[in-house]
């Protein structure tokens, strides 16, 4: 009885508080959160939420309703509720490498992320881009390709997080062919799509218009979707992605694929925020996410929202059931 690890994140922000809701639940296997025991009795204290915190040392029983598993982490200094700390960055990143090593360890099924704050890791000296690089490096993998997905769509990248001026560059035949044989193979076996029906964004305005805005996708986009297509699997062209994500489109699409963060992202969590997730592809483990960021005004109000946490959760078994 493997159990499901969650990261509480970011200590001054929301994190604490979504996980603690994780207690409400009851499900097939044990859920074990990563972060300080007294932070979290405190946080408790503070939302008035009555929850039996129990450290989790090894235990298979899954618990009742009221109760929640807390492997402790200990942090290295106080938290101040909305106030970042760069003292507090190695608890953060602490609780990242744990749950890696755990899953590769074959010690858990997988991770479910609550969100970190990239700005104040940074600020401490460490080098840090986000989860799902952290994740890629721990995991030594090539290439793993972000998916962020509502109930009824799912939008992969083909960059992530790069500065707009270079994510023409970035775009090359092989990270596409790497991206693509990732989404595909993760669709067919993670997510039990036989033939996964994909949609791909052209990179530039009107996906190039023939050559005139942009030569990107007659260069290098379209000859490897071509590649794919010849293999017969269900990939569009480019498609421009000002029409693309109609819902003539996008009832027959399995995924779509997009070219960089802010072409697919926006339209993906207007449709579906605080119920969207994040899941990492091509990681040896199962890796869901929250869509939101730590909302440090929020901490300790009582008002942040764990609907996108519990939707990472449900995923993430799923997944693991399924694998």
């Amino acid at each position: 009885m493997l159990p499901l690890y969650v990261t509480s994140g970011e200590p001054a922000g929301i994190g604490p508080d979504i996980c603690l809701s994780l207690a409400d639940r009851t499900d097939e296997r044990p859920i074990v959160v990563l972060a300080d025991l007294q932070m979290l009795k405190d946080r408790a204290n503070v939302l008035q939420k009555k929850i039996e915190l129990i450290e989790y040392k090894g235990q298979i029983e899954v618990l009742p309703q009221g109760q929640l598993y807390v492997e402790h982490v200990p942090l290295n200094t106080d938290v101040v509720l909305g106030e970042l700390n760069p003292q507090n960055a190695a608890y953060v990143l602490e609780q990242l490498r744990r749950s890696a090593a755990y899953a590769m360890q074959g010690k858990s099924v997988g991770v479910a992320t609550a969100p970190v704050q990239k700005s104040v890791i940074n600020d401490a000296g460490i080098h840090f881009s986000g989860h799902t690089e952290y994740y890629q490096e721990f995991a030594g993998v090539e290439r793993v390709v972000m998916m962020l997905a509502t109930k009824t769509l799912r939008v992969a990248l083909a960059t992530t997080h790069l500065p707009l001026r270079e994510v023409a560059d970035a775009i090359t035949a092989t990270r596409l062919q790497q991206v693509i044989d990732i989404l595909l193979h993760d669709l067919k076996s993670k997510f039990q799509i036989a033939k996964p029906r994909v949609l791909v964004c052209g990179l530039n305005p009107h996906a190039g218009e023939g050559g005139y805005l942009g030569h990107e996708e007659i260069d290098v986009i379209n000859p490897v979707l071509e590649q794919y297509r010849a293999q017969g699997e269900q990939l569009s062209l480019c498609l421009p992605a000002d029409t693309l994500f109609t819902p003539e489109h996008l009832q027959h699409a399995d995924a779509v694929l997009a070219m960089y963060h802010d072409q697919g992202l926006p339209v993906l969590k207007s449709q579906g925020f605080g119920e969207a997730i994040n899941i990492t592809l091509g990681l040896p483990f199962i890796r869901t996410s929250v869509d939101h960021g730590t909302a440090l005004s929020l901490a300790g109000t009582g008002q942040a929202k764990s609907s996108s946490l519990h939707v990472a959760v449900d995923l993430a078994l799923s997944l693991a059931h399924s694998l």
